[in-house]
This record gives structure tokens, sequence and C-alpha cells, in this order.
């Protein structure tokens, strides 16, 4: 009976935080009617604004939700529906207490994934409320110091191995805002999630389920749909690039067994990720095909699930966890490697 009150507890305060997030200062009874009042007079970057710290709450409530569903305990059937059905009480209850309808919700995410100016907004918003830069239209204010090191933000080992684990964690010269390899795949892989299952919701609509699935490819590779809500460089290039440098770090002088060991995992389930990418783009491109909303609607139902593994992975051997093993491992279990190849290595001062 504690546990369930002290359960429920935190689950309240977790929503009355994301509450907060979305729109502060405003009463759960006054959302509605508040809401009704400024549609008239609030000004396009104001309401760009309000939208931002929704889909902030919103992310923070998927992000925990994706957490749990890769966990190797919550992988049966019936926890991952509970679980799914969770999130989806959380994201309503976000957008209740915000004043915000769900259709309302999409058509502020579709106009700011296809449309260029609220895209840069946006992305400012975003910049601003973290203080983190944010990949997309957002640009450095100055040049990036030169070096590894003093753009890092992760702490690496020195020499050459640290140089080529910083470019997974911390800067790379091509990506966007020259962050690191992982958190552009990582950025680029929520960007297909949201849209899989902003697809999903409209099955209704085969336009709308196609539509969708060109901006899921290009998230996953600009390469084949160059326009599109994504950030321009892709999973798949990102991955692709965290198996590259990690192996490189393996490979140089001074490589500690640690760094060896962690690279075989690391770059497993970036590869994994890889493939996965090219069957969600070839199952995307089935979506673009077909005539029929039933059709479609069965693919996007694939692709969904497809677009959680890039993250959570997959128990692909039934044994109830998700390891780093080859058909298995997603970003999630790239970052968990990452993180325990870190702990164990001396950093630069």
């Amino acid at each position: 009976m504690r546990r369930a009150f002290f359960t429920a507890t935190i689950r309240q305060a977790v929503v009355v935080a994301l509450v907060a997030i979305a729109r502060p200062g405003l009463a759960h009874s006054q959302a509605q009617a508040a809401a009704a009042q400024q549609t008239a007079t609030v000004t396009p970057r104001e309401e760009i604004t309000a939208f931002a710290k929704v889909h902030l709450a919103v992310s923070l409530a998927r992000d925990s939700i994706q957490l749990q569903l890769a966990q190797p305990g919550n992988k049966k059937p019936e926890t991952q529906k509970q679980l799914q059905e969770k999130l989806q009480t959380q994201i309503a209850e976000i957008l209740h207490h915000a004043g915000m309808t769900e259709q309302e919700f999409d058509r502020k995410t579709y106009l700011v994934s296809t449309n260029a100016e609220a895209r840069q907004a946006f992305d400012s918003v975003i910049a601003r409320l973290t203080g983190q830069p944010t990949p997309g239209q957002v640009m450095a204010t100055a040049p990036p110091a030169r070096g590894p090191a003093a753009a890092a933000t992760v702490g690496v080992p020195a020499g050459p191995a640290g140089t080529h684990m910083g470019h997974v964690v911390n800067a790379f010269s091509d990506t966007p805002n020259g962050q690191g390899l992982l958190p552009t795949a990582m950025a680029e892989a929520r960007v297909a999630i949201q849209h899989a299952g902003l697809a999903a919701r409209n099955t209704a609509s085969l336009d709308a389920m196609k539509l969708h699935a060109g901006h899921v490819i290009n998230a996953l590779d600009p390469t084949v749909v160059s326009a599109g809500p994504g950030l321009g460089y892709g999973v798949k290039k990102a991955a692709t690039g965290v198996a590259t440098h990690i192996e490189l770090a393996a490979k140089a002088q001074g490589a500690s067994q640690n760094v060896v060991a962690h690279s075989v995992h690391i770059a497993t389930s970036a590869r994994n990720t890889v493939q996965r990418s090219d069957q969600i783009i070839a199952l995307a491109k089935q979506i673009q095909a077909t005539t029929s909303a039933a059709d479609a609607a069965a693919l996007v139902s694939q692709m969904v699930s497809q677009c959680d593994q890039l993250m959570a992975g997959a128990d692909a051997n039934g044994d109830g966890r998700i390891t780093w093993e080859a058909g298995e491992g997603g970003l999630q279990q790239v970052q968990q490697h990452v993180n325990l190849m870190l702990a164990a290595e001396p950093k630069t001062p």
C-alpha cells in the first residue's frame, strides 16, 4: 500500500513538473480558458515558444518510457503494452494541462517539420530553453575552439584513442553544429520515432501516412529523401561514423584493453542501427508505394515498432533481455557501453 502511494505521489509530481514546463504559472482549472483568451493576441513567436515547452514535456515523457521499454525486465508483451498505455496517458495529461488538443499538437508538429521559418524559430527556442545547442537550423554563434579536447564536454582520455572517442561523444567536423556522432544519431532517431508515431495517429489518411513515411526516411538517410524534419545528416551516416571512430580508437596506439573490448560492443550495436535503418527505409518506401490505406496502416504499425528499436534495440533471441550483440543492441546500448568504457579510462585534466 505504501509503495503504491509512493509511486502515485511520484507520478503526480512528475505530471506537475511537466505542466510547469509546458505552461508555467497557469493553474489547471484556468488552462483551457486562458488558452482560448490568448489565441487572438498571441504572436507567432509566442505560439512557437508555448508549443516548444509542451514539446519538451512530451519528449521527456517519451524518453522516460523508451528507457523503461528497453529494460530487460520489461520485455513481456503485457508489460510493453502497459508502458505504451502509460505513455499515452502521460501525453494526454500534458496536453490537457497545457490547454492543447492532440490534433493541435499534431498540427503544430507538422508545421515545424515542414516550414523552414517555423523550424528555425522552434530550434532556436529549444536551444534557449534547454541551454544546449540544438541540431537543425540553429548555428553556432562563434567558431568552435580548435582541437578535440577544446570542444569536449565529456571527459575523454588523452592521445589518439581519446581523439576518436571525442568524435563519438563530443564533436565531429561535419555534423549539425559540430556535435558528436552519437548525439547526432540519437537526435535523428528521435525524429524518425516521432514521425512514425504521427503516421500511426492518422491511419485513415493514406496521404498523411505517406508524408510521414517520407519524413522517417529523411531522418534516417537524407540522401534518399532530402526534404523533411531531420537534421540533414541521418541516423545511418551518424551510426556508421560511431562504429568507424570507436574502432579507430581501439586500433590507436596506446588504446587500453578496456577500449578494445567495449569498442566491439559499441560498433556492433551501432551497425545494428544502420541495418535497422535500411529495413525501415525499405518499409517506408512500401508505404509510399501502396494505394490502400489499410495496407499502409499495417506497414505503419511495423514501422513504428522498428523505429522504436533504433533506440531501444530488440530481444532477437527471446531470452528476455537486450544486449549489444548482433541483431539486438540499439543506440541505447551504444550509449551504455560508451559510458562503461569512459568510466574506466583516465580523463584529461
